[in-house]
């Protein structure tokens, strides 16, 4: 993989590949495919058995990934998910016993039914690729991504992701419904029920880690830059918002436009990038002021705000 137009060829074999257990949703894909290559993390909130875990299995397929899946309950606790010391007592001393974040790729699954003391297990993971047991610090592996999928928060026995965690996801998207054709297609394909997912790998762990470090030095001009600042400024601003953009925020935003950018085949940045990524980036980040609101549940809120404070600021050329 020396040069951009072998490594998008590449690129563009994953993304095929895994289109064909997820029907439909390349934009989906896209974004789940950006948030690995800018080492980030990903949330996924939609109704249940419109295919987040099936999306989360065929990149760990695709790209021949280490993968676990944990099921958060109520009652899972954070060593269940972190590891455990245990005596052993042939050696006379404490043995420490991997929990399901040691791997390459791992599925939160239903992650708001957890308590909050469980979620907040996650963060120094997800933050700093390590987990901390019994005063002792456990490296997590390279590549290192959550997926974590979400249920809406009318639904029963849910508990809202606190800002600190909800920050730490690279992007939150929706699946979404197929279109009549694509879910006919699939009513066809798998007709006798549920198959299961067996995709071929057309990349390895290496090769994505090759691909990570390459994204850092896709190009950003200056004049982007201060695109970029001016709308991070712009939600700090708005009279809609009561919470803006962190410095931290924006370091995630020029990282996954570098991605989306190294992803469509360029080594440099240009405006729609920006704008593409604009709402999965941003919307979940900021809060929207009540006292100004359109009556909406508080994410569309945001993903409408958020839209518009990108339109109205003026593009480089």
């Amino acid at each position: 993989m020396s040069n951009i137009k072998e490594i998008n060829e590449k690129l563009q074999l994953l993304q095929s590949n895994i289109e064909k257990v997820i029907i439909g949703k390349t934009d989906v894909v896209k974004k789940a495919l950006v948030t690995l290559l800018a080492r980030g993390h990903l949330l996924i909130e939609d109704v249940p058995g419109v295919g987040k875990t099936t999306l989360a299995q065929s990149l760990s397929e695709s790209l021949n990934l280490l993968f676990k899946r944990i099921q958060f309950t109520s009652d899972i606790l954070p060593t269940d998910i972190t590891g455990v010391s245990v005596y052993d007592q042939k050696a006379g001393e404490f043995e420490f016993r991997q929990g399901p974040l040691f791997a390459n790729l791992v599925l939160a699954d239903e992650i708001n039914r957890a308590a909050p003391k469980t979620q907040s297990a996650l963060l120094e993971a997800m933050n700093d690729n390590q987990v901390s047991v019994d005063n002792i610090t456990h490296h997590l592996p390279d590549p290192f991504t959550v997926i974590a999928t979400q249920n809406p928060m009318e639904y029963y026995g849910t508990y809202p992701l606190p800002e600190s965690q909800l920050d730490r996801f690279m992007m939150k998207i929706k699946m979404g419904y197929p279109s009549n054709s694509h879910e006919k297609k699939m009513f066809v394909e798998k007709g006798s029920g549920i198959q299961n997912i067996h995709l071929k790998p057309v990349l390895n762990a290496s090769d994505l880690v090759e691909m990570q470090k390459m994204v850092d030095n896709v190009k950003i001009e200056d004049s982007l830059v201060d695109y970029m600042m001016s709308i991070i400024q712009a939600t700090r601003g708005s009279k809609h918002l009561g919470l803006g953009i962190s410095p931290r925020g924006g370091l995630i935003y020029q990282r996954a436009v570098r991605a989306y950018a190294f992803l469509s085949g360029r080594n440099y940045v240009i405006p729609d990038d920006f704008k593409e990524l604009a709402v999965p980036i941003l919307a979940h980040r900021v809060i929207v002021n009540t006292r100004h609101g359109s009556g909406l549940r508080r994410i569309e809120d945001a993903e409408i705000i958020v839209n518009e404070l990108v339109n109205s600021i003026s593009v480089p050329l």
